[in-house]
């Protein structure tokens, strides 16, 4: 079963093109088409303060690829809860759970309206599992939890993994980043994980400044952190070798070939679970 229906009087939100949206400037980094010219515009300044840039957000792409794959795989997760999900970029976290596992149920989660547009008609999973998208912010978390998407998708007392990958650098304030994830887990059975990256500039802090100064200057909030202030997110949680690292370097694939520099990195993260 792909997607939950929604009544016959649902209308979308509307599409706001005339400002950059992370999600859009995302795609279009790695090379998507669902984005437009102040999307690109911001993309392009980001570009040009740090190259490296592209290589870093594929490899987060990479970081959560092998993640899902672990978590499915070694942890026997069957519930996969998609905070910040972005653009369809194949292959889609359902894609790689749904691999492992085709009893897989994921629940999708952004505040885009072309994310919602997009994975609507991308989106088809395994008849197996099942997969729903919610609209909503991750501030949201009430709405998300309540929504009846989640609910007609998820076993209540199963245990989810809860993902937030690559949307914490859009916050800024530490303290609301902890009440929001405490906010998510709380609610969670034991033996749910979180799988988390954002930005860091620990190992080039002038490439990653320029990059964050862009996406400010375009109204998208930034903010980097180190790895210290990272882990201390996984507060109250048993963290998962290697800790909290450089995403290429969480649990790299053997047969890679390809060195990648730390340098040329900006994304950390790592997973834990709840005991």
């Amino acid at each position: 079963m792909s997607w939950t229906q929604r009544g016959l009087g649902y209308e979308p939100p509307e599409i706001d093109t005339s400002v950059a949206h992370s999600a859009r400037v995302y795609d279009y980094v790695l090379g998507g088409k669902d984005n437009y010219p102040p999307d690109r515009e911001a993309a392009e300044q980001m570009l040009g303060g740090w190259p490296g840039l592209r290589n870093s957000m594929r490899q987060n792409r990479k970081f959560m690829h092998r993640a899902v794959r672990y978590l499915a795989a070694e942890r026997g997760i069957r519930q996969f809860l998609d905070i910040g999900t972005g653009i369809p970029t194949a292959p889609n976290l359902h894609q790689i759970a749904q691999e492992v596992a085709p009893e897989s149920r994921i629940v999708y989660v952004d505040n885009d309206p072309i994310v919602l547009a997009h994975a609507q008609a991308r989106l088809n999973g395994s008849p197996e599992g099942r997969i729903a998208y919610v609209h909503a912010d991750l501030r949201d978390s009430e709405k998300v939890l309540a929504s009846p998407e989640l609910r007609a998708v998820f076993e209540p007392d199963e245990p989810v993994a809860l993902s937030i990958v690559a949307v914490l650098q859009l916050f800024t304030d530490d303290q609301e980043v902890h009440d929001l994830i405490k906010r998510y887990i709380q609610p969670l059975p034991p033996g749910s994980f979180l799988v988390l990256s954002t930005v860091t500039a620990d190992a080039n802090p002038q490439g990653v400044g320029a990059a964050v100064a862009a996406s400010r200057a375009h109204g998208m909030p930034a903010r980097d952190r180190t790895m210290a202030e990272v882990a201390a997110l996984f507060d109250g949680l048993e963290l998962i070798e290697p800790g909290v690292v450089l995403v290429h370097r969480w649990r790299p694939d053997q047969d890679v070939g390809v060195e990648v520099r730390d340098e040329d990195v900006s994304m950390c993260g790592g997973i834990a679970v709840k005991r």
